[in-house]
């Protein structure tokens, strides 16, 4: 299987490494001095119990990669839209888009029955232009578990996890992603097929939801979120309408909202990932985690209140900020 990966940070570099080491036949695209130093000293993985380098391609044009059997994009949610036209040369007749990343995916609605079947999500794709060249009939749903980040160019460290949830939008355990998964497994991860990868994906999201914005607009971590009853109570209303959004809209919840809070507490010390980007002056993934919710809220006709009033704030944080 030949497979691509859109954006080698700390998620794309450790699919990469492992996927190189384990035979894969892998591209990186990667930019910059990371892209540099991959090239000059390979990519080095240093993780749980794991300290390897590998030689995989790597380039910074997509045309150079050839079409692909998969394209995993690990690229954060705000840039999709300016990867799509370059990534048209990698997709071939059944090439499949694995959108490894946080939050809503523009294919949300694709292939999900009732109602709202082939609804767009238009906080995630304005412009339609995802549905157009990233088409839903190619997506495969992938939930991210590990945690990493870019020590140094050419140098991906990882401190936990190595599960990523696979999943076609209509449920199915098709061939192409049961190759996927076959591959990922080879390569050491835990990649397992799910029918309802929607409820895996507002899983992970109900977190994102709530502390990524909360923290960006406190600058508090995950633990000292959590540990104060006055903002764990707005964490908490955020979670409880997120979940009334997603069960008007079908999906499952394996744990309550406690437990889940519980989760991001246990982490620790963790500053979120807007947080970090408001700090190094990054676009926030405002949109695909909290404007998407707040939109399909409107869709369900499920009010929303404390997540209207922190989406405003963080907004306007992030626009003061130059990140938005």
């Amino acid at each position: 299987m030949k497979i691509a990966i859109y954006g080698a940070g700390a998620i794309g570099g450790f699919l990469g490494a492992k996927l190189a080491q384990a035979g894969a036949a892998v591209t990186l695209i990667a930019r910059g001095a990371h892209l540099a130093a991959i090239r000059e000293k390979g990519l080095r993985l240093i993780g749980e119990g794991e300290d390897f380098v590998t030689r995989p391609a790597a380039t910074d044009n997509p045309a150079e990669a050839g079409e692909q059997d998969a394209v995993i994009v690990t690229v954060k949610a705000p840039a999709v839209a300016g990867i799509a036209d370059a990534m048209q040369p990698m997709l071939g007749p059944e090439t499949m888009i694995v959108t490894a990343m946080n939050g809503i995916p523009h294919w949300y609605f694709h292939a999900h029955g009732g109602p709202l079947d082939g609804e767009r999500v238009r906080s995630v794709d304005p412009d339609g232009v995802l549905w157009e060249k990233l088409p839903p009939q190619r997506c495969i749903g992938c939930v991210v578990y590990p945690a990493g980040e870019i020590a140094e160019p050419g140098v991906v460290k990882v401190t936990h996890g190595n599960r990523f949830m696979l999943g076609e939008p209509d449920g199915s355990r098709s061939d192409r992603v049961t190759a996927l998964s076959k591959a990922l497994t080879e390569a050491g991860f835990k990649a397992p097929v799910r029918p309802r990868i929607r409820d895996d994906i507002w899983i992970k999201l109900w977190g994102n939801l709530s502390f990524n914005p909360v923290s960006a607009l406190t600058h508090a971590t995950l633990e000292e979120i959590a540990a104060d009853p006055g903002v764990r109570a707005v964490v908490r209303a955020m979670m409880v309408e997120g979940q009334a959004v997603a069960e008007a809209l079908g999906v499952r919840f394996t744990v309550d909202v406690d437990t889940r809070i519980g989760w991001a507490a246990d982490v620790g010390a963790h500053r979120t990932s807007m947080l970090q980007d408001l700090e190094n002056g990054k676009p926030m993934e405002i949109d695909a985690l909290v404007t998407a919710v707040q939109e399909l809220g409107r869709l369900a006709k499920v009010p929303t209140p404390t997540i209207d009033m922190v989406l405003a704030l963080v907004q306007q944080r992030a626009r003061v900020a130059g990140c938005y």
